[in-house]
Parts: structure tokens; C-alpha cells; sequence
């Protein structure tokens, strides 16, 4: 019974094995016919069976049917005749991945365990002729804003370079590979393929011309893509790393940045900051970022420090001169509630004349910010030296405010 059973299931294997291999020679037939749209869907179930007797000969069947249509529409071009773009790139594509899966199995070894190499030499000879039409179909595709094709076409040009396909030939210089590299991976970002975009930007950082803008490419898919905190930690991990080995190139400061104020982290914008104005004394950015975390926390001495050194090295940034004299007038406000006598609301006139003394400092910085921006583009300056005036007594100086902010008059 089971000699039975075994015979029969040999017999349906072999069945099997005869239906897959008539496929093959019915599409043989249609391709010698010129049938290649039919060719190609008739052999497609034998090239996913494993009961295909002759995988090698199969997927090199495929390669010669795709080659072959790709070759027609060629012709057409080249005849500056009607033609079909999109079919004559894709039966490239298809054609040489055809031809790299045929590859895989012409060097597997046969029954009697010995490789015998029957394809490739044609294989190789032919597509290393026609690899330029790789790049240029992808031009082609992206000229007739058929993004996935040029995708398609530029990521096979260059995967190709290095095919075993064309392990017994010398690939010629390629001077377009970097230009490929860069713009496939930035189609796929645009398409939002963030997984593709990141392959390819990975080649094209492998070329000093393309290396900064594929970096730049890679850490914006590495932001976009981030989930969990893990993922944020390691964007900012890179981000530093890059930041350290480049601390000239500002758009990595600017996106350590982002991320801090991203965060709304102080005490962690703080410690950047405070960081990064060790590794550059004259990064004046750095000095106003620790000023502006050292105010959101009211550490008035520490932001009024960090924004006097931001002045120095701009002393035209507006924004730096206007929260030194804010900082000024919040710390008089802050040392005249500790030197006030709190049973008796009362202040010394000592102690009144150290409170004056800072606002007299704060009214220097915001009569400069007047002075940079006097029509409040930048700044909201005239309440708070408003405020200065009428603490200081100066009613000449207030009715000239009036006069320009009326609201300040309510």
C-alpha cells in the first residue's frame, strides 16, 4: 500500500513538473511568434513553481521577451517615431532583474553537483550595453512625472553597478551614479517611501558631492519617522554626532535647536546651550538660547549675563537688548519685594536707591531697543519703559510715549 501511495505521489509531482515546463514552451512559442504581452503571462506561473524543471532557462526566457519589447519601442525612439516611454523603461527593468534572477540559478550546481554557467556571458555582454538606457529611462519617467518608474529605472541603474551579473566585466567609470543615487532617494522621500529614500540616500552619501544634502536627507527621514522616545533619542544622538564633526554647518545647530524648543524641555535647552557656548564663545545664538532658558526659569543674573554676551557679539540684535532690559526691570521688581518690609510695606531709602539702580540699568537697554526699532516691528518696548518712566518719575518721558502708544494711557 505504500509503494502504492508513494508511486502515485511521484506521478503527481511529475504531472506537476510537466504542466510548469509546457508553460515554458508555450511561451517560447508565443515569444518566437512575437506574442510578447502574451509570453510573458503564460510563463509567469512557471517562474513562481518550484516544480520548473529549468528555473535558469525560464527567468532567461523572461529576459528575452522583456528585452526584446523594450528593444521595439527603442527602435521607435530612436526613429523619432510614436512611442510608448513608460513600456520601453519598465521591459528594461524587468528584463535585467529577468536576467540577475536567472543568475541566481544558473549558478546553482546541476544533478551531478557541477556549475555550468549557460547564461550569463550574453546576459552581462547585453545589459552592460544598455545600462546608460537605465539612467536615462529614468529620466525619461521623471520627465513624464511618473515618479515610482524613475524611481524604478535609476534604483536599477544603480543596483546594477554592482550585479554578479557583470562580475567577468570592467565596469567603465560611472559618473552618473552619484546623481542617481541622490535623486532616487530624493523622489522616494518627496513620495514620502521613507524606507527607499533612506537606501538610496545611504549610496549617495558615499560621493563628497552629495554627501552633506544625502545626510541632511537621511536625518529628516529619521525625524519624520521617529515613533517612540527611543527613536527621538537616537535622531538626537546623530544629530549630535554630526553637529560635533561640523560645527560650522549651521542647519545641524538649527535642527538641535528645533529639537530642544521642540521638547519644551528648559532645564535640557539649558544644558545645550550652556554646551554649546563652551565649544564656541562667539556662537551668539547659544548665548541667547541659555538667556531665554535661564529667564523662563527667572534666574534674572544668569539670562541678564548670557544676553549681554549675545549683545556683544551683535549689538544690533534687537531681541537680545530688549530681554536684557526686561531681565533688568524683572529683577528690580524681584529685589524690591525681598528689600520691602512686609509688616509695613515699606522700603528704606537705601535699599529704594539699589531697586532704582537696576531700573536705571533696564532703562538703558530699553531706550536702545527704542533706538533699533522704533516703530515696535521687532519688540513691544514702549510698556515696560513706560512702566520704567513712571517708577523713575519721569513725566516728560511718559507723555512722550503717550503720545505714540495712546494705549498706554488706559
Amino acid at each position: 500500500m505504500k509503494k502504492i501511495i508513494t508511486m502515485a505521489m511521484m506521478a503527481a509531482v511529475a504531472t506537476t513538473a510537466f504542466a510548469q515546463d509546457a508553460l515554458v514552451k508555450e511561451a517560447k512559442k508565443q515569444f518566437s511568434a512575437g506574442e510578447l504581452d502574451k509570453a510573458a503571462a503564460t510563463l509567469a506561473p512557471a517562474l513562481k513553481s518550484a516544480e520548473t524543471t529549468d528555473k535558469a532557462a525560464a527567468w532567461n526566457l523572461l529576459n528575452d521577451i522583456k528585452f526584446k519589447a523594450y528593444q521595439d519601442e527603442f527602435q521607435k525612439f530612436a526613429l523619432h517615431q510614436d512611442y510608448n516611454a513608460d513600456r520601453m523603461v519598465s521591459s528594461l527593468v524587468e528584463g535585467f532583474n529577468a536576467a540577475q534572477e536567472c543568475e541566481k540559478y544558473d549558478v546553482q550546481p546541476n544533478e551531478k553537483g557541477k556549475v555550468k554557467i549557460r547564461f550569463r556571458k550574453a546576459n552581462a555582454t547585453r545589459y552592460m550595453q544598455e545600462r546608460q538606457w537605465l539612467y536615462n529611462g529614468g529620466v525619461l519617467q521623471y520627465q513624464a512625472d511618473n515618479k515610482p518608474g524613475a524611481i524604478s529605472a535609476w534604483g536599477t541603474y544603480i543596483e546594477s553597478a554592482k550585479s554578479p551579473l557583470f562580475q567577468e566585466l570592467t565596469m567603465p567609470q560611472d559618473t552618473l551614479l552619484a546623481d542617481a543615487a541622490y535623486n532616487t532617494a530624493l523622489l522616494a522621500y518627496q513620495d514620502k517611501d521613507y524606507a527607499t529614500a533612506k537606501k538610496f540616500a545611504e549610496v549617495a552619501t558615499t560621493f563628497p558631492e552629495k554627501e552633506d544634502d544625502a545626510m541632511n536627507m537621511k536625518l529628516f527621514i529619521q525625524k519624520e519617522t521617529a515613533q517612540t522616545k527611543a527613536d527621538s533619542l537616537a535622531y538626537l544622538a546623530d544629530l549630535k554626532k554630526l553637529h560635533a564633526a561640523k560645527p560650522d554647518k549651521e542647519q545641524y545647530f538649527n535642527l538641535l535647536q528645533e529639537y530642544y524648543s521642540r521638547a519644551n524641555d528648559t532645564e535640557a535647552m539649558k544644558a545645550w546651550a550652556e554646551e554649546e557656548t563652551k565649544l564656541n564663545a562667539n556662537n551668539k545664538m547659544a548665548w541667547a538660547l541659555l538667556g531665554e532658558a535661564e529667564m523662563n526659569t527667572e534666574h534674572w543674573d544668569a539670562a541678564i549675563e548670557a544676553f549681554k554676551k549675545a549683545a556683544e557679539l551683535d549689538p544690533t540684535w534687537t531681541p537680545v537688548v530688549f530681554n536684557t532690559g526686561i531681565c533688568l526691570n524683572s529683577k528690580a521688581i524681584a529685589l524690591q519685594d525681598e528689600l520691602m518690609d512686609k509688616k509695613t510695606m515699606n522700603i528704606t531709602p537705601a535699599n529704594k536707591e539699589k531697586v532704582m539702580a537696576v531700573l536705571r540699568q533696564a532703562q538703558v537697554y530699553l531706550e536702545k531697543t527704542r533706538e533699533l526699532d522704533p516703530n515696535r516691528e521687532t519688540t513691544h518696548w514702549s510698556y515696560p519703559l513706560y512702566r520704567i518712566y513712571y517708577a523713575i518719575g519721569d513725566k516728560a518721558k511718559m507723555a512722550e510715549l503717550e503720545a505714540i502708544d495712546p494705549s498706554l494711557k488706559e
